[in-house]
């Protein structure tokens, strides 16, 4: 039999000892900025090949939002304020990685990129490209999630994608 809410401490272990058992996922927050000609800021990171969207991974415990607010303030200096959810994606596992849920945020206009240069040894390079370069620069996973963020923007409403589609 298990303990009831009446006994708090045994709740408390029971609930503790469940939550142990339950998987983990791994999260991902990055943001969609673009500037006042509609590019959109890519980012390009030492640790991996390709360019991607600025954010990174949450540390435990932590928020998505609150994880790419963090990212932009370490990797380039910036405290950007963010418009709203524009993506959800349910990745599946690949490679040595489980799955992991990512979210992609709009960042709005920046109108400055003056202090846009990498203020860490995570990116090398931070820029404004044309969305179709964009497309090209990014991995296939990273444009099917940019494309959906671009979408989203021009919808007025946040997408779910499983694995990178809506064919779910």
């Amino acid at each position: 039999m298990s303990p009831t809410p009446a006994d708090p401490e045994a709740w408390n272990a029971y609930l503790a000892e469940g939550n142990a058992k339950q998987a983990r996922k791994r999260v991902a927050a990055d943001v969609l900025v673009r500037d006042p000609l509609g590019r959109v800021l890519l980012v390009k990171p030492t640790y991996k090949p390709g360019w991607d969207l600025p954010g990174g991974m949450a540390e435990a415990n932590e928020p998505p939002e609150e994880a790419v607010r963090r990212e932009l303030r370490e990797e380039l200096g910036r405290d950007i304020g963010l418009l709203g959810l524009l993506v959800v994606d349910w990745v599946a596992p690949h490679g040595p990685w489980d799955d992991q849920i990512a979210f992609v945020f709009d960042g709005g206009t920046l109108r400055d990129d003056e202090a846009l240069r990498p203020h860490d040894q995570e990116l090398s390079e931070a820029r404004f490209v044309p969305l179709e370069t964009a497309r090209e620069l990014v991995s296939e996973r990273m444009r099917r999630r940019l494309d959906a963020a671009v979408k989203a923007l021009e919808d007025g409403r946040p997408m779910y994608l499983h694995d990178g589609t809506t064919d779910w």
